[in-house]
């Protein structure tokens, strides 16, 4: 598997993605049918509470599950999120770490799951989606 320890910050394990930049997303691990990413702790990703925000939570696991979809070789797929469900169970305001598992990858749709947690371990959220494989094909740059 290919080193992704000195990705551009706008890149998550070899795709360029800006969003990736905008929330910090650093990822960890990806490797057969598993990924992780960690999103560090950013106030201007806050709700009015001073917790993560929802929406900071479902950049994240649409980034983490469509990154486990295409683990088996990510440096030749992208994806295209077809569906995507999260359940919030908890808040934060430290870092998050979430982790995804492909349960089953067809010839184009993947269906994947995952849990996001804080520095203790506490579950924060769940997610599970459907992916679309897409072959990616060389810049014309």
């Amino acid at each position: 598997m290919p080193s992704f320890d000195n990705e551009a910050p706008d890149t998550l394990f070899s795709l360029r993605m800006p969003m990736v930049q905008a929330f910090g997303l650093r990822g960890l691990h990806i490797e057969g049918d598993e990924a992780r990413v960690l999103m560090p702790a950013n106030p201007q990703h806050a709700n009015s509470r001073g917790d993560v925000h929802g929406g900071a939570y479902a950049v994240l696991m649409d980034s983490v599950l469509s990154c486990a979809a295409r683990a088996h070789d990510p440096a030749r797929y992208g994806v295209i999120t077809v569906d995507m469900a999260l359940h919030y169970v908890a808040g934060t305001r430290g870092d998050v770490t979430a982790t995804a598992r492909c349960e089953r990858r067809g010839k184009s749709l993947c269906f994947v799951r995952g849990e996001a947690h804080d520095a203790d371990g506490n579950l924060l959220t769940l997610a599970t989606g459907t992916f679309k494989l897409v072959e990616r094909t060389p810049s014309k740059d």
